[in-house]
């Protein structure tokens, strides 16, 4: 049986009314479920970068809790580089501060293409069975060739050598850029040197592969085909641990871990 052109038209603007309200209340009555699941998956780039658990291994939300308790969560204020008690540290959306004036100052121009730095930083400081820092989990971002890389670095508590790297969420292409998330790249980079002697960032991606840390301390193998995505992971760290940002916070907690000792 034939329908009117009105009927036809009738019914499709009905589907498409089901449709979008179907749609926003999934879309609302999901949201808070998707925050924690964020919040979860973030907490595990943490640690996967501190090395405290293997890139795609199962891990439940009861045993993130578990290792997070030697974990220290503060948030450092990046114009003086102390660390802010006022600031809840946990709760604390680094990107969403950035987005907001009231919350960030403008960033220099810089390769990494990173407009607005937050006020603060949220920083992960894990500790050994005495209470004293093994290491130091830092976020960082900057841009690739399809958009921005949001990962976390991890250093040892010399400050200096790198205990892992890894990224949470971006937009490289599969297979060359997105060869960041391969864990063979990531496992190179443990006991890379991120400052050289003089104190400068000197840690960056090449093209073509580079020797053990023992060897090539500051470099790490280049991504085939992905020389852009490469540069940018470069351009990151020289972006973020120049000496007024993270470098200004490490030179702080080095001297009052010299100080402590």
């Amino acid at each position: 049986m034939r329908h009117s052109t009105v009927y036809t038209i009738l019914f499709a603007a009905l589907i498409c009314v089901f449709c979008g309200v179907f749609v926003s209340y999934a879309a609302v009555s999901l949201k808070e479920r998707q925050v924690v699941n964020e919040k979860l998956d973030k907490r595990k780039k943490v640690l996967e970068a501190a090395g405290l658990i293997q890139a795609g291994e199962p891990v439940t939300a009861e045993r993130v809790d578990e290792l997070f308790q030697n974990i220290e969560v503060v948030a450092v204020d990046l114009r003086t580089g102390e660390e802010d008690p006022q600031v809840d540290a946990t709760e604390y959306d680094q990107e969403k501060a950035a987005g907001d004036p009231a919350r960030s100052f403008r960033a220099e121009p810089n390769p990494s293409a990173v407009q607005r730095v937050p006020n603060h930083a949220q920083v992960f400081k894990v500790l050994d069975d005495s209470g004293q820092l093994d290491m130091l989990v830092l976020p960082i971002e900057g841009l690739g060739l399809w958009g921005t890389l949001y990962g976390f670095i991890a250093l040892d508590s010399d400050l200096v050598t790198v205990r892992g790297l890894t990224y949470y969420r971006h937009k490289e292409t599969p297979g060359l850029g997105g060869e960041v998330d391969n864990p063979r790249w990531k496992d190179l980079w443990p006991n890379r040197r991120l400052f050289d002697e003089q104190g400068d960032t000197a840690l960056r991606v090449i093209k073509g592969p580079a020797g053990p840390p023992s060897e090539d301390p500051y470099k790490v193998d280049g991504l085939s085909g992905a020389t852009l995505t490469a540069n940018g992971v470069t351009n990151m760290l020289q972006f973020w641990f120049a000496d007024d940002l993270y470098g200004r916070y490490l030179d702080n907690l080095e001297g009052a871990t010299r100080s402590a000792a």
